[in-house]
């Protein structure tokens, strides 16, 4: 497993991340979820993230009890706040109430004295960005966080939290952004990679497998296979709706001569191909099994050359979304996507 700085910071992450969106607590049994972060700890993954939003609580409170007995200083924790986490009138945003509250939450659940990084998982339009900034500079000053971080927001946002930690001499800069990024769904590159480029922000690309179908598991004409996370509980067959439509697939199958030439796995080509963009610091990948761990973390170290990346653009062509203004707007997908 390499390693990379996030963004300009000292702090050195994982190549892959491993993530629990949809699956720890929600889609994928206890014992299941525990062999996932097992096999990653195995081949040498360090970074995990969660939120307090997944599964209300429960991925963090499995993350906690699956890194139990790992010495702490061997991993980087991270997790977000802003989404609902409550039907109360204070239990979601950015506000100084509930982002000091829900970190302590989330320590209690993770079970551990601070996280190595602390996201705002949405941005707030709610509330102020100063009150914002401040409570997370207050949880870094008392040691509960480490490194600060946002997701899925636009650069107009990025730039605005910047120059208000500027004008009131925080120190404790944003050092990455956690945004969905794949083959297909490039919406952060007009803007806000060049931005964080510049600014020496990192991102944390999540869904480099666009929900599995870059694995080509999904075949066009054909029901998705059993096992799969379209067939699964929870919340995930809502969100892999949105990239089940038969042209999709249909092109996405044309990637397959391109991996078995470069040596891959679709999967490993599909976030190679993540790993492989400016700015992006780690790959965050979620799991069902172990094996899937196994397979997507030999993409680590794995280096593109200029020509596989060029057929794998004209593979996919038209379908590649661009538009920046559907950041954080991820069932906005086109037409020829949602099956």
């Amino acid at each position: 497993m390499e390693h990379r700085h996030l963004g300009r910071s000292g702090l050195l992450v994982s190549e892959i991340t491993y993530g629990n969106w949809l699956t720890h607590g929600e889609s994928v049994a206890r014992e299941a979820a525990l062999g996932c972060v097992r096999a990653a700890l195995e081949v040498g993954v360090t970074t995990f993230d969660t939120a307090d939003v997944y599964a209300r609580g429960a991925a963090e409170e499995l993350l906690g009890e699956a890194l139990r007995g790992v010495r702490r200083e061997s991993v980087e924790i991270a997790t977000k706040v802003c989404l609902p986490v409550g039907d109360g009138p204070n239990d979601r945003g950015l506000s100084r109430k509930h982002i000091i509250e829900s970190c302590h939450a989330s320590l209690r659940r993770l079970g551990t004295d601070h996280v190595d990084l602390y996201q705002a998982h949405r941005y707030d339009d709610r509330t102020p960005l100063e009150e914002t900034l401040l409570a997370f500079d207050d949880l870094v000053r008392q040691g509960k966080v480490r490194y600060l971080g946002v997701s899925e927001w636009t650069a107009a946002q990025i730039r605005a939290a910047l120059d208000v930690a500027d004008q009131l001499g925080i120190r404790r800069r944003i050092v990455s952004n956690q945004p969905q990024y794949n083959m297909l769904w490039r919406v952060v590159e007009p803007e806000v990679v060049p931005l964080c480029v510049s600014e020496g922000i990192g991102q944390i690309a999540f869904q480099p497998l666009a929900q599995g179908v870059l694995t080509g598991k999904y075949r066009p004409g054909e029901a998705p296979p059993p096992g799969s996370r379209a067939t699964s509980s929870g919340r995930a067959p809502t969100f892999i709706r949105r990239v089940l439509g038969e042209p999709l697939l249909d092109r996405v199958q044309r990637l397959r001569p391109i991996a078995d030439e470069a040596g891959l796995s679709m999967a490993q080509l599909a976030i190679a191909w993540t790993l492989s963009r400016p700015g992006v610091s780690t790959a965050l990948i979620g799991a069902s099994r172990p094996e899937q761990v196994v397979e997507n973390v030999e993409a680590a170290g794995v280096r593109l050359d200029d020509e596989v990346l060029r057929r794998i653009d004209e593979t996919l062509g038209d379908l590649v979304e661009t538009d920046p203004h559907k950041t954080a707007r991820m069932m906005a997908v086109k037409p020829d996507w949602a099956g």
